[in-house]
């Protein structure tokens, strides 16, 4: 995934310093990019109607465009705070899924919305 943003230095900074996604390159020539180390990705295609799904579980209503970035962290809650503290909005949870996840929604400064994750020992 590329995220294209108007202020670099906050994105990376969210990213890279406060979700703490490890810088693997960085390149600064014609203009800057950095590359995040984000674990093992996964694409997820999903119709409209399991979106509004997710949605309602996650939020409460419809809230994400056609794009939205789930991350497996150890602390969701924790982590959403802390991304939070840093710029991000909170819109919806910390919520127990059916699928027995605790996730909670986030609009960040840049970029599309994160969902992050806590998958249950059970």
């Amino acid at each position: 995934m590329s995220l294209t943003v108007d202020d670099f230095d906050a994105a990376l900074t969210f990213y890279r310093d406060v979700l703490g996604l490890p810088e693997e390159q960085a390149y600064a020539d014609s203009g800057r990019v950095s590359i995040l180390g984000a674990g093992r990705a996964t694409i997820e295609i999903i119709d409209a109607q399991h979106a509004a799904e997710v949605d309602e579980i996650e939020v409460g209503r419809r809230v994400a465009g056609p794009v939205r970035l789930a991350l497996r962290v150890e602390d969701s809650a924790a982590t959403a705070q802390r991304l939070a503290d840093a710029g991000a909005t909170i819109v919806g949870g910390p919520v127990v899924t059916p699928w027995n996840d605790r996730n909670v929604r986030l609009d960040p400064p840049a970029g599309v919305q994160l969902t992050l994750f806590t998958v249950s020992d059970s």
